[in-house]
């Protein structure tokens, strides 16, 4: 089976077009921090509203516990999306209900209107199919049809990602096409070398990709705080540092699979340091092998790689011809813990091949230290999405669009 996209839906012109996006943005004082998504909603729009459609914009926003909370609110997405079509865009006060409605009907062709967060309504993400079909039906009054354009969101079974899909003529948007070329090209016959570097917190949260991922690559370097739990795998101390006790078997599991298939894992030499978790905290670059020898002794907490390390990482990334990163070197938001991920994306940007910044923190990253989105092959749309299709999961809002 081959993905519907948007030419499977013939002539759009006249017809109401549901658009299912990922304009999940930050937001500070209702005012959007990093627009990269609403960014990357564009092509698919304007391409409908060339068309002639009659487009309806819907998605989510934060974790609204299923009933209206101005705090998130899609206004400032709305207000943001008209500046970027350079037209006007108008803004529906509820989801499914009188605003919307009116505001639907009001459309002429090449028009768009935004309708209000979806999570404000409990179906849109209920466990029960039941409830979340019923809400699907009361979104598909507003729309001939559906084009499913939000990547972030495609690897859950929500209302209007997945039974909406099932109830109306439906296709993939031009994001989705693109995310998934890349990732196809990142695990179907990638070229060589292939780096892939993993950062954040955890590694529980990136077992199912180191896993699917370890007979596909030839090196994987390994950043964030995850990375104190590589070191302790290995026998080093790590002072209190993030540290994942129950994932040191499997850590170690991995490390041998990577030297039987000639993988290497790339770890960290050297990290810094710091007192405490906090911007200001007082900081020593060490040895990775000896982190309790700072002045803070056993209560030091890693905040970032060392130098030393960011420049083997950028050797290494600056080598390879494919690769794909998710997850900053440390706590990037601290500016005095910033520099091993800024080194990470710097060689990014250098890489004479295929570079993927795979989303979540790592596309926040990247914007915050002062980076395009156009000096890298691909920014996604979508972490956990892109995670779990690297780990060979089965994703519902792409299988519903007749992906297998």
């Amino acid at each position: 089976m081959t993905l519907r996209t948007l030419d499977s839906l013939g002539s759009l012109e006249g017809k109401r077009v549901i658009v299912r996006c990922d304009l999940n943005v930050p937001l500070r004082d209702g005012v959007i921090t990093d627009d990269g998504r609403v960014r990357a909603s564009l092509p698919t729009l304007n391409a409908l509203i060339n068309a002639g459609a009659r487009v309806v914009v819907c998605s989510h926003l934060g974790r609204p516990d299923g009933a209206p909370d101005p705090q998130y609110s899609l206004e400032p997405v709305a207000q943001r999306l008209s500046e970027l079509l350079g037209a006007p865009v108008a803004f529906a006060r509820d989801t499914v209900g009188e605003s919307a409605q009116d505001a639907v009907a009001s459309l002429e062709d090449g028009g768009v209107v935004v309708i209000e967060n979806l999570r404000f309504n409990a179906g849109e993400t209920a466990k029960d199919d039941a409830t979340r079909a019923a809400f699907a039906a009361e979104l598909a009054t507003l729309g001939d049809v559906l084009v499913s354009d939000g990547f972030g969101v495609v690897h859950r079974k929500q209302a209007s990602v997945y039974e909406l899909a099932e109830l109306l003529p439906s296709a993939a948007g031009l994001l989705i096409e693109t995310e998934l070329d890349v990732l196809d090209r990142l695990t179907e016959k990638p070229e060589r070398p292939y780096a892939v570097v993993l950062g954040g917190s955890k590694v529980s949260d990136k077992l199912g990709v180191i896993s699917h991922l370890l007979p596909r690559v030839d090196r994987i370097l390994v950043g964030g705080g995850m990375l104190f739990t590589f070191l302790k795998a290995q026998g080093h101390d790590v002072a209190s540092s993030l540290l994942e006790e129950d994932q040191l078997e499997t850590v170690r599991g991995y490390i041998a699979e990577a030297a039987e298939r000639g993988v290497e894992f790339v770890l960290p030499t050297d990290v810094v340091v710091a007192a405490s978790f906090s911007a200001d905290a007082a900081h020593e670059t060490v040895s990775a092998d000896a982190i309790e020898s700072t002045a803070f002794g056993a209560s030091g907490i890693g905040l970032d790689i060392g130098p030393e390390t960011a420049a083997r990482f950028a050797e290494v990334i600056r080598g390879s011809k494919t690769v794909f990163w998710n997850g900053p070197m440390g706590v990037f938001e601290f500016p005095a813990f910033a520099a091993g991920t800024k080194t990470v994306a710097q060689a990014l940007t250098e890489v004479d091949g295929l570079s993927v910044v795979g989303g979540g923190d790592s596309a926040a990253a990247v914007r915050q230290l002062g980076f395009t989105d156009d000096q890298f092959g691909h920014i996604s749309t979508g972490g956990g999405a892109s995670l779990e299709f690297l780990e060979g999961k089965k994703l519902p809002g792409l299988e519903v669009l007749g992906w297998a």
